[in-house]
């Protein structure tokens, strides 16, 4: 008498546990990242935090105590900073908020239309353009900086603020973000739906385009501000009046004469702890703005 064997059933696997076999490693690889944030962190900090005790130490005091100990002559180094030459350093700040503010806003219209044209449009060499702005993504800025010298100087426009302003328009940086960003954020669809409606090109860029780049268009602003705040190698070369000279030049001005006068080293960073204020607070309001438009875009699309 022949018998056949039951077929065996395999019952399915029962899942893992959590935090059994792969929560302990999957923590310690998340972990990994975070222990490099913090080391960033503190290596970003530290030297601001610096700077905030040392422009609370008087003269003395700065070469005398210890590093991280407030000092007793943050309101004298504020005062004697205002009364530094009538108070240039003001000027200073003023140029700098001219040169970052107006120079920021007219790079990132130029970055918004030009990404937006290679984004949108189809036109012969329009690869070449863009393989162009990413060579000068790549080129250092002390590269073009005695050829723009030369150029302005040919135009009897050296020591003055457009000096300053004419090289900072255009960001070949700023104009692959907004490429990238357009390409990726405008809808072809909308495009071509308000030019069947009449609507001018000049209406849809500012009408549609630029609504649906907005979040990429207040980090180009973000990093134009930066960049132009913290330059030093342009005003450096291009200025010679003190009364035009922004933070940076003004600041590197008085370490020189610091050298002869230590005095002046708690102006210097007095001086540097004021113009880091004004980055944090734009960094705080136009990452507030930032938000509010990614999730505005993510709701709308």
């Amino acid at each position: 008498m022949s018998s056949l064997a039951a077929p065996r059933s395999t019952a399915p696997a029962a899942p893992a546990a959590p935090g059994s076999g792969q929560g302990p490693p999957r923590r310690r690889a998340a972990l990994i990242p975070t222990l490099a944030l913090v080391v960033g962190a503190v290596y970003c900090l530290v030297p601001v935090a610096w700077v905030a005790v040392a422009a609370t130490k008087s003269g003395t005091e700065l070469f005398s105590t210890f590093t991280f100990l407030p000092g007793s002559g943050f309101a004298d180094n504020l005062d004697q900073l205002n009364a530094y030459r009538d108070g240039v350093y003001w000027k200073w700040m003023g140029n700098t908020a001219l040169y970052a503010g107006l120079g920021a806003a007219l790079s990132t219209a130029v970055s918004a239309l030009s990404g937006y044209a290679l984004a949108l449009y189809r036109f012969r060499g329009r690869e070449a353009v863009f393989n162009t702005l990413l060579a000068g993504v790549l080129m250092p800025p002390v590269i073009l900086a005695v050829p723009q010298y030369l150029l302005l100087a040919k135009a009897d426009l050296t020591d003055s603020y457009l000096s300053v302003l004419l090289p900072q328009l255009l960001s070949p940086y700023g104009v692959y973000l907004a490429r990238v960003y357009a390409t990726a954020a405008v809808a072809t669809d909308v495009v071509e739906a308000g030019r069947v409606d009449g609507a001018g090109e000049w209406r849809i860029f500012i009408r549609v385009g630029v609504p649906m780049m907005a979040p990429g268009l207040v980090t180009i602003f973000l990093f134009q501000f930066v960049a132009i705040w913290n330059n030093f190698l342009l005003p450096y070369i291009m200025l010679s009046d003190d009364e035009k000279f922004p933070l940076t030049l003004g600041l590197y001005t008085l370490l020189e004469q610091g050298a002869s006068a230590p005095a002046l080293y708690t102006l210097v960073i007095m001086g540097a702890l004021l113009a880091v204020i004004p980055l944090i607070a734009l960094f705080l309001v136009v990452q507030r703005f930032w938000s509010l438009d990614l999730l505005s875009g993510a709701v709308k699309s």
